[in-house]
């Protein structure tokens, strides 16, 4: 515990953060006087390091790019291999346990020690791994790496300590379970095939041992060889050679008959008594055709023989299929007597196994269900039923179902949300499944008692919303959610605008959801934003649409003739205000008068509709088409519910929409919104005798932030430009309108719309832009990047280059014809508007840790990952001074420069200052303030955090009828990087939570004398004020760096450099062991928390290398020290930075290994037993043991020592308390086997006397007797 104090006499001067983040931000005339500020802060901080620890908590989803498949009848666990070396261990609902071999090697094989708590797993790279399964953390016990041969096939007997390992070269292997140690004894295919043959036979595809004696062992080569071998005379019994390839062997339970498939579709059955050909040859699906010849099939490429007790035996199959049935999906045969199902799979088969009641192979199989695992599923059929329905999967499989593209983690969440989204999400679950249980029922799990209420939240690519119940580390299906049905279905040849669609036009970009409100919204890459309320009841609704017009249009030069006769433009450099009036909700098919007619990709629904009870969709807004141009992507989001209001902004600009009213409040370029208070002075600095064009004005006002080279090429571009300079179109661009809708003048005279403060937020058609002609090329001008990632920018064709991504301007460049010269389009005909939507799940992009090499600044990455178009002052300032003086310390830590490589360096500079987090919430809005107000807090690509102050009606009656007011900026904060995020604290260093209004349904029935009222909770800092006065404290974490600030006086009390040699992705101010923290995620894989308020690093932990762009745009902190990320596009891995949680891991997860009695052989009767049975027990260790078999050669293979037990856990990290904790846990665990294994062995002990008296009874009563008298 620490005490921290800050004494703020004087703070100005003595602290090193106050000229970093305190500059003059007056935004009114005058100087305001400082409000009271209290005499000092006193935070109690409990957090310290030991508090902290990274570990990986459980994996949800799929199992990425499968490879094999293994189940254990008697433990009836499931493991599923994967190509990137990572093994799923599946039991019953909450038993999932996932293991990664540190090779990142794919799994070939995989086979349980049945019954034993183990696991085999032979890898790509020929190392065979054996894996403890009796923890509840999985851990490598030993490991041989084959030197010499390519590990092919591996079999290991029921109940034996023997595996068997062929290799590519055809050689068979015996490795020693226990120790691990390779056998002398090697069948070599030269002894196994007759020396006369002249052909090597192949790798070995199949190892089994007879079911009718375990001393024969099959063996398989893929030339279609087969030879069964005599393991006690080291000899062929019989051989095999058949003309097509071997793909697997099935054995008849009797050892009696075997059956094989092939590569031609057929399928042989062999007898032992005449091996010499085939006892049948079927083609399940190649039919004769018309000149006798069977049509050519696809290769079998597996096949169960599995008998019953009660009816024909069941084969099963994949594969064989004839060609010439041209795009029939994979399918699964059961051949079952005479019947023939097919069973068509929606993605190809990877591996299936057939679920039996016994687990030896000599008896009676008696199937009950197939697994099957596809390349994005995993089924069983139940096959007790004629129709062989599928079981209803209890796992979360399918979140992969439409690629994942964004996530979102709710801990601690009110708990009867839950409950509500179940019970509207199981009103619309499948049917047709099968009435039994799922049959994978291993191990153990309970819920714990560290478990509270979590929600994880995923959008995906075809416009789906899934919620999911995370509580107790597990994941459950709650509700799904589709947000295409709010719009119309797009017909095709539907005008321009289907012709440029994509096929994911409804992906989801980002979601803002507040559980206590219920309140939904979501963001789609289409730019569009749909608004949901939860409901219990199904309702009449019509969506209301609202057309928002965030576009800059750079040509819009305004020249004088067109200002003398314009009431609403100032005279030249003034400022006078001009209100922004409130744009009403628009009919759907409504255009504006004066615009050309938009042509939005998704037409929103215009009809009343009966909607199902959930979330119901209350406003849709859609930003507008300028010209055939579609709008700037969507790149921040925020909504709150006690003010009603929802804001969002992109590249161009800021729109506020009140959604309780349906209208549109404020709507302006970022530019504007700083009003006097730019920090970066983007103002002429000298006026030309020319008229000049409003590119040429941005141009000059961030000349400085670029070298002299760069600045010529400006240059050379601007005097292309024969238009004469006027400060009054400046002017006139500020104050004109982005939204489509053109209002009368007496709107503009109304002074009820909006205030007289509201002066320095007016609209602007301009934003600065630059555009770039063909000729302004030089070596290495390209920014390298996949081609399905490249976006409409990546042309320069005379239109606008973003330093990051999508394009930054939907306005059209001039080329040197004058005003009315013809414009260069953006696109080629055709070309979609939209790139397909990036998935967060599809992205494969390899990307460099290091910041010198490839990517060599976050623009390349940022293209992706947010999928806007950013600018940051971080990357463009390189030698050239700065105009202003007062911010000289801040500008210099603002130039901070990364080396560039030759791909990015040539893009040209942009000052596009795009939107990047928004966030409502209680607070000072200037300095003068004594009161709290709602406010808004803005953060921009270029490192700044804008605070606007807002006046909201508090009475429910005039708060639908009065609109809410905006201030100017109060407070201009300043930042090294794009700013991610803030939070507020109260003087106690205690998290403000933002208000919020408690859910009411609104369709419920309304009793006419309790008319329903909004009912608002708020979180003020002002709760805190009798013992530390005024104020409280502003968090706000960029890119670079994280400061915070003391409200009302805009202090700077401390400041953190987050990191120089990346950069932050993610940033969430989080709750961990009752305290508050801040959590980091950086582009060079560390994970950090600092400390709140004064920013002590507690933890930095180089966890994961940002290999691709999945993690960065899905990685989310929740508190309770949780995250996760996109493991996969398939998976999604949980982790905890808690101790804490790190302690109760073992309690939470579920056990895999329960001690169960092996099931006893089945009393095969006297004379099957006599005549058929096995005449001699093998012994394999007496075979295969060194004293008769020998050493094998060390060269061989080489035996690498594992670390499985628990004090193997990856627990270097831990610390004391968690060392203890893991002693005891694994004490516990030992005492609890012991006692099993005493209570058994007494058991035994009891079973042997009985046997023992019956015996000798036995023998007295008949050793008198002749053998006939028996």
């Amino acid at each position: 515990m620490r005490k921290f104090r800050k004494v703020l006499d004087g703070l100005t001067t003595s602290s090193p953060g106050a000229t970093l983040g305190s500059p003059s931000c007056s935004s009114g005339a005058g100087t305001p006087t400082a409000a009271p500020t209290p005499k000092e802060i006193d935070v109690q901080e409990t957090l310290v390091s030991e508090n902290f620890q990274l570990c990986k908590t459980v994996r949800h989803g799929f199992p990425y790019q499968p490879t094999a498949l293994a189940f254990d009848p008697v433990q009836k666990i499931l493991a599923v291999g994967s190509r990137s070396g990572g093994v799923r261990i599946l039991g019953r609902p909450g038993v999932d346990s996932f293991c990664q071999h540190e090779s990142g090697a794919a799994v070939l094989q995989l086979q349980f020690l049945i019954n034993e708590g183990a696991l085999v797993t032979a890898c790509a790279d020929d190392t065979l791994h054996l894996w403890n399964l009796r923890q509840r953390r999985p851990a490598i016990l030993h490991s041989l790496k084959f030197n010499r041969e390519r590990i092919t096939f591996c079999h290991l007997p029921f109940q034996s300590k023997w595996l068997y390992v062929g290799t590519e070269r055809g050689n068979t292997h015996i490795v020693n379970i226990e120790s691990f140690i390779l056998s002398g004894y090697v069948i070599m295919w030269n002894k196994a095939i007759e020396l006369s043959t002249k052909t090597h036979p192949g790798p070995v595809v199949h190892l089994s041992d007879s079911p009718k004696d375990e001393g024969k062992l099959l063996i398989g080569f893929e030339s279609g060889t087969i030879v069964q071998w005599d393991l006690r005379g080291k000899k062929a019994d019989f051989r095999i050679y058949y003309d097509e390839a071997i793909h697997s062997v099935g054995w008849h339970h009797e050892g009696k008959q075997f059956m094989c498939s092939h590569s031609d579709g057929s399928l042989t059955l062999w007898n032992l008594r005449n091996t010499t050909k085939p006892f049948q040859v079927t083609f399940p699906h190649g039919k004769v055709q018309k000149d006798g010849r069977k049509e050519s099939c696809k290769p079998i490429l597996k096949v169960e023989y599995k008998t019953t007790r009660t009816s024909e035996p069941f084969v099963i199959f994949s594969g064989g299929l004839s060609y010439d049935k041209a795009g029939r999906r994979p399918t699964l045969t059961i051949m079952h007597g005479k019947a023939i199902t097919v069973l068509e799979m929606d993605y190809p088969i990877v591996e299936f196994m057939a679920l039996c009641e016994t687990p030896y192979n000599n008896e009676v199989q008696e199937p009950y269900a197939v697994v099957v695992l596809l390349e994005k599923d995993l089924i069983v059929v139940d096959l007790t039923q004629s129709s062989f329905p599928v079981f209803e999967n209890p796992y979360p499989m399918d979140i992969h179902e439409s690629p994942v593209t964004c996530t979102a983690y709710f801990a601690d969440c009110p708990p009867d949300i839950i409950p509500a989204l179940y019970s509207i999400g199981a009103k619309h679950k499948k049917t047709g499944y099968s009435q039994k249980e799922w049959p994978i029922t291993g191990g153990t799990w309970t819920l714990g008692s560290h478990a509270y209420p979590e929600i994880i939240i995923t959008g995906h690519a075809d416009g789906t919303i899934k919620f999911w119940d995370a509580s107790a580390i597990t994941l459950q299906m709650l509700y799904k959610l589709k947000t295409s049905k709010v719009f119309e279905k797009p017909k095709p040849g539907e005008g321009r605008a289907a012709e440029l669609v994509e096929e994911d036009p409804f992906a989801v970009q980002m979601v803002s959801w507040c559980p206590q409100s219920r309140m939904f919204c979501v963001v789609g890459i289409s730019a569009h934003i749909i608004l949901y309320h939860f409901s219990k009841y199904e309702a009449n609704t019509q969506t209301v649409l609202l057309e928002v017009r965030l576009q800059c249009e750079s040509e819009d030069v305004i020249s004088p003739s067109e200002n003398e006769n314009d009431p609403c433009i100032s005279e030249s450099g003034s400022h006078s205000p001009q209100p922004y009036p409130r744009q009403p909700a628009s009919p759907v098919s409504g255009t504006t008068e004066g615009i050309k007619p938009s042509i939005p990709c998704l037409k929103v629904k215009d009809k009343t509709v009966r909607v199902p009870p959930g979330y119901q969709a209350e406003l849709v807004i859609q930003l507008q088409w300028i010209d055939g141009e579609p709008p700037q992507q969507i790149t921040s989001l925020d909504i709150n519910s006690a003010y009603g209001l929802l804001a969002f902004g992109n590249c161009n600009g800021l729109a506020v929409v009140d959604y309780l009213q349906k209208t549109v409040l404020l709507c302006m370029s970022t530019l504007d919104l700083y009003g006097a208070s730019d920090p970066y002075q983007r103002l002429t600095r000298s006026p030309r005798r020319h008229r000049q064009s409003t590119s040429e004005f941005c141009m000059r006002g961030l000349s400085n932030f670029y070298s002299d080279s760069k600045k010529r090429i400006r240059t050379s571009y601007q005097s292309l430009t024969e238009l004469s300079d006027n400060q009054q179109s400046i002017d006139m661009e500020r104050s004109k309108s982005p939204t489509s809708v053109h209002y009368p003048t007496s709107l503009h005279n109304d002074p009820r719309i909006l205030p007289e403060p509201v002066a320095s937020l007016r609209a602007s058609h301009c934003s600065p832009v630059f555009y770039l002609l063909d000729n302004v090329k030089g070596p290495g001008r390209k920014l390298s990047l996949p081609t399905d990632l490249k976006t409409d920018l990546d042309h320069v064709n005379g239109h606008c280059t973003s330093p990051t991504s999508h394009p930054c301007s939907a306005g059209k460049p001039r080329v040197p014809m004058g005003p009315e010269g013809p414009r260069l389009t953006r696109r080629g005909p055709g070309r979609p508007p939209f790139r397909k939507a990036q998935s967060a799940a599809c992205m494969e992009i390899s990307l460099p840790v290091s910041h010198t090499e490839g990517y060599a600044s976050r623009r390349a990455m940022l293209q992706q990952l947010h999928g806007v178009t950013m600018y940051s002052h971080d990357e463009h300032h390189t030698t050239a001074p700065y105009c202003w003086t007062e911010r000289a310390t801040e500008s210099r830590e603002n130039s901070f420069s990364r080396s560039r490589s030759s791909s990015v360096s040539s893009i040209d500079r942009d000052t596009k200052e795009a939107i990047t987090t928004l966030q409502f919430g209680e607070s000072y809005g200037r300095k003068s303030d004594a009161l709290t107000t709602p406010c808004l807090w803005v953060g921009t690509s270029l490192g700044v955090g804008l605070l606007i102050p807002m006046s909201i009606p508090t009475d429910q009656e005039e708060r639908m009828e009065e609109p809410v007011t905006f201030g100017p900026s109060g407070a201009v904060l300043m930042l090294k990087g794009s700013v991610l995020c803030f939070a507020f604290l109260d003087c106690m260093g205690t998290l403000i939570q933002s208000p919020y209004e408690a859910w009411r349904d609104i369709n419920a029935a309304e009793d006419p004398d309790r008319p329903r009222k909004r009912k608002l909770v708020h979180f003020s800092p002002e709760s805190s004020q009798e013992t530390y006065g005024d104020g409280h404290l502003a968090v706000v974490c960029s890119e670079r760096q994280a400061k915070v600030f003391l409200m009302p006086s805009q202090s700077c009390l401390f400041v953190h450099n987050i990191t120089e040699s990346s950069f932050v992705l993610r940033a969430d101010v989080v709750s961990v062991s009752n305290s508050v923290c801040l959590a980091c995620f950086c582009a060079n894989g560390h994970v950090m928390t600092l400390s709140l308020p004064s920013l002590r690093p507690l933890m930095d932990v180089s966890y994961l290398p940002l290999t691709d762009m999945r993690i960065a745009r899905t990685f989310c902190f929740t508190n309770g020290g949780q995250a996760l990320y996109l493991s996969s596009p398939t998976e999604i891995q949980r982790i905890t930075y808690s101790q804490e949680m790190c302690d109760n891991l073992q309690e939470m997860l579920g056990e895999l290994f329960i001690p169960i009695e092996t099931p006893e052989v089945q009393n095969r009767g006297f004379l099957k037993g006599f005549f058929g049975g096995n005449a001699h027990t093998f012994d394999r260790e007496e075979l295969f043991g060194e004293a008769a078999a020998g050493k094998a050669s060390r060269s061989l293979a080489q035996h690498i020592p594992g670390q499985g037990g628990m004090e193997g856990m990856k627990v270097a990290a831990g610390g004391a308390v968690g060392e203890l904790a893991r002693a005891r846990i694994a004490l516990d665990e030992r005492g609890q086997r012991l006692g099993e294994l005493e209570e058994r062995t007494a058991l035994m002990m009891t079973s042997a006397e009985v046997f023992s008296k019956h015996a000798h009874e036995l023998m007295l009563k008949c050793k008198d007797k002749k053998w006939y008298q028996l």
